[in-house]
């Protein structure tokens, strides 16, 4: 159903996007840049967070680890990831196949400016054999996502 959803997201906004799909497992960094035959920094990573209340999206270059003390400067609280369950309930998406797009109901997306050093970047697309390619400003466009400073960027 996720990779369906997400089918459905770009069939309705975004036509000229197509999902292309792995044989093998992209539901980690290192497996996604395989996979799709880019470096590690390419893959968009999708984080989970629980800010207090509010449930939020943060979309950040693959080799990026998020900044504690930024995310708590930037959104008021301190961040908590989502349980496996609870990602998979929020989103739509199952662990390794989170994303921004056609999401079970609308929330708010962040893309980190980390994106920003590459022309096209590649997130999951629903499941953990699926992606797709977008340049970053595309991304943010689509999913009404603000940028964010969150991250840091490792070598």
């Amino acid at each position: 159903m996720s990779l369906e959803s997400v089918r459905a997201f770009f069939a309705e906004k975004a036509p000229d996007i197509s999902v292309i799909e792995s044989p093998i497992s992209s539901a980690t960094v290192p497996l996604a840049a395989e996979a799709y035959g880019v470096e590690p920094g390419r893959i968009a990573k999708t984080l989970s967070l629980r800010i207090g209340e509010r449930v939020i999206l943060i979309v950040a270059a693959g080799t990026s680890r998020m900044d504690n003390k930024k995310v708590k400067a930037a959104f008021g609280g301190k961040p908590k990831m989502l349980g496996l369950e609870e990602v998979a309930e929020i989103t739509g998406h199952e662990v390794g196949g989170v994303c921004p797009f056609g999401l079970k109901a609308p929330l708010p997306v962040y893309c980190d400016v980390s994106l920003k050093a590459f022309d096209v970047v590649v997130p999951a697309a629903g499941s953990t054999h699926s992606a797709v390619r977008i340049t970053p400003e595309r991304m943010a466009e689509l999913t009404r996502a603000e940028w964010v400073d969150v991250c840091e960027v490792r070598p």
